[in-house]
């Protein structure tokens, strides 16, 4: 499967599983989404269980939250993660907020689809990636898989859990992993071991990173997209990095990126996101609060710039094969 798919199977495995589910956003229903994620589903389950809503997102989200406190499991789509913006009332004022001011007597169990990231052209209004907004967000998750196998599992358990997801999809690798050369040919996930779903139902534990390749010189801590362009740079610079991909930044498995960092004695952070208050210096933080006697070089954070994203500069602005090399060398450079 590719990742559209893994994401469509995950939603049709819960609501086959669990009759609450409902799935609602623009264009899920006979359109089957912008990308073609919920194809299918209202052929499947019925217009009451997967329907078009009005372009608006705050109200896809305010009417989310109502019908999580009154026992269904919304799964809202919106249709970019850059739209996101006009919902942030309803879901950190409403929905992070619903268990805790209700002494638990009510809860939100919504989980919020949304394609982010860049590397696909789509300029400043297309190319977002606000994860760093929701991860301060007391009582929301935040997850982003890099892979079609975790898409599905992620997607599940954020499905079943009893707090608000927000669940970002890196759609420039919806259909194969990206490795930063946009010039070169890309891949399909039917070519990759990660693209072997299973058809059925299984979970990935929210808050647990996986290390997608050990190491013993380096640390590099990515999410998303970026996971795979990461692995690309080490491999061709032949550094014996580990990589840690976090899947989950909300909440975070801190003691597997504690004891790699221990370990190496260097870490290097990547995302797509704006540097300033980006979840990279969050990483960075809590890195130098568990292994400052165990760093023997200041952690490097290779991100975005903090300008809008350009359509015509894209790869300039995204931290590519050459930014992330630069990197690379100067963490190692007294290695």
């Amino acid at each position: 499967m590719n990742m559209i798919q893994a994401i469509n199977s995950a939603m049709d495995v819960m609501m086959a599983r669990d009759p609450d589910i409902v799935v609602m956003g623009e264009d899920v229903g006979y359109f089957g989404g912008v990308f073609r994620a919920t194809a299918g589903l209202q052929a499947k389950y019925g217009k009451t269980r997967v329907f078009d809503t009005p372009i608006t997102e705050c109200g896809i989200i305010g009417v989310a939250v109502g019908m999580g406190a009154y026992g269904l499991r919304p799964v809202p789509e919106i249709q970019f993660a850059d739209y996101i913006y006009p919902a942030l009332d309803q879901l950190v004022s409403e929905a992070a907020r619903l268990r805790y001011r209700s002494a638990g007597e009510f809860t939100a169990p919504i989980t919020v689809r949304s394609p982010f990231g860049g590397g696909i052209f789509g300029g400043q209004t297309h190319s977002q990636s606000p994860e760093g907004i929701f991860t301060h967000v007391s009582g929301i998750k935040t997850v982003i898989p890099s892979t079609p196998y975790d898409a599905k599992g992620l997607l599940i358990a954020a499905i079943e859990d009893n707090d608000p997801t927000i669940f970002f999809e890196p759609k420039r690798i919806y259909n194969g992993p990206f490795d930063g050369h946009w010039d070169r040919p890309t891949q399909n996930w039917s070519q990759h071991p990660a693209g072997e779903v299973p058809t059925g139902y299984y979970k990935i534990e929210l808050g647990k990173a996986q290390i997608v390749r050990p190491g013993e010189a380096l640390t590099v801590l990515a999410y998303g997209t970026m996971v795979h362009v990461a692995l690309s740079v080490i491999e061709e610079a032949g550094v014996d990095a580990e990589v840690i991909d976090l899947r989950t930044l909300v909440p975070l498995d801190i003691a597997t990126i504690a004891t790699s960092v221990q370990k190496t004695g260097r870490c290097m952070i990547v995302h797509e996101a704006t540097r300033t208050s980006g979840f990279g210096a969050e990483l960075s933080a809590l890195v130098q609060e568990r292994c400052f006697y165990h760093l023997e070089a200041p952690i490097e954070r290779v991100t975005g710039f903090d300008t809008p994203y350009p359509h015509s500069l894209e790869w300039a602005y995204f931290p590519g094969p050459v930014r992330i090399g630069e990197a690379l060398k100067k963490i190692m450079k007294d290695a």
